[in-house]
């Protein structure tokens, strides 16, 4: 597993990260001992860039058992007690804040007051279980919290060795260059993936003039690139996707079109669809490191596999022709989500 570089501060993580939410929330059900061996799987294979967030219910605590005691629940554990000691040396590990659930009215609130981060951070760190987190974001941006306001109370977390580097997470090109302005911004994480294109319009020429790196999410289209997908019914009940515009109606069969001549070209090249979306993104440039998030270390091992693949000109050709911008049918959220996202 190569590295690369998020943004010109110094911080360095393996080229291929590992999101971590759904071992925990959105996607059905999950093993909590299955996710831990999953993560440690990860960080044996060279995947050291693990990704939480504070509203992922009982991730950060999920991530830090995972990292402070390796395999955790298991019965054998003492033997890997030498292993454990130096996990966390190991990992760059990034969280978020700045979203809360409001049970009361079932929905999702921003905030990034200053005094908001100070708390998350120190409630980050103790749910992780650590003395520091590498990299922390902005979950999404408050509109009624000054960007400045709440990077300069990020910026003092550095101060006091709380947080190594800032990021921000769906932030609109102004946004992100006065956040810049008070701190400098090491990586933006927004969704971005065969399917979701949006950020090659404004936010990629931004970061590369800005020198921040860029951190896609969901880059194989919350699984659908993944080719493994056929039928809504392939979702379990209490998987959001059954809720969300890509996976519903006429749509959900429109991108499974979209999917099947992805995965005419994978079969030409003899990798998986998910293995060649990874690929196609990664080859977007040395500033851009995707975060795939899986439970399984089945998958696991298949991502990765992305990393050795090497995609020729007329490849990317046939790729871009078969998924060109705008291909996809229905918006990335509902419309009250779409409503956060590129602040």
């Amino acid at each position: 597993m190569k590295t690369r570089k998020l943004g010109n501060q110094g911080l360095t993580v393996s080229e291929l990260g590992l999101g971590c939410m759904g071992m925990s929330i959105a996607y059905g059900s999950s093993d909590e001992a299955d996710s831990i061996a999953t993560i440690n799987k990860a960080l044996d294979l060279g995947v050291t860039f693990l990704d939480t967030a504070e509203m992922y219910g009982t991730n950060e605590e999920l991530v830090g058992k995972a990292i402070q005691r390796g395999l955790g629940g298991f019965p054998h554990k003492r033997l890997y007690q030498e292993a454990i000691s130096s996990r966390r040396d190991e990992v760059v590990l990034a969280t978020k804040f700045g979203i809360k659930y409001d049970p009361a009215t079932n929905t999702l609130v921003m905030d990034a007051k200053p005094e908001t981060v100070k708390q998350s951070c120190d409630r980050s760190l103790q749910r992780l279980g650590v003395d520091y987190i590498d990299l922390y974001y902005l979950h999404r941006v408050d509109p009624q919290v000054p960007i400045e306001d709440t990077v300069s109370a990020m910026a003092e977390l550095v101060k006091e060795g709380k947080i190594r580097y800032l990021g921000l997470s769906e932030a609109a090109p102004d946004t992100i260059r006065r956040a810049h302005k008070v701190h400098p911004i090491s990586a933006l994480q927004s969704e971005y993936s065969l399917w979701s294109r949006d950020p090659e319009g404004e936010i990629l020429p931004t970061l590369r003039e800005l020198g921040i790196g860029f951190v896609p999410y969901s880059p194989l289209g919350r699984g659908f690139l993944s080719g493994k997908i056929t039928s809504p019914d392939d979702f379990a009940e209490d998987d959001f996707r059954r809720t969300q515009p890509r996976f519903t109606g006429d749509n959900f069969y429109q991108n499974l079109k979209l999917v099947e001549r992805v995965k005419e070209i994978a079969q030409n090249k003899g990798v998986t669809p998910g293995q060649l979306a990874l690929a196609w993104l990664l080859a977007q440039g040395e500033d851009i490191v995707p975060i795939p998030g899986t439970k399984r270390q089945a998958y696991l091992e298949e991502n990765v596999g992305a990393v050795d693949i090497v995609l020729t000109q007329e490849e990317m050709a046939q790729i871009e022709a078969v998924s060109p911008k705008n291909a996809v049918a229905g918006e990335r959220y509902s419309a009250s989500l779409m409503t956060t996202v590129n602040k």
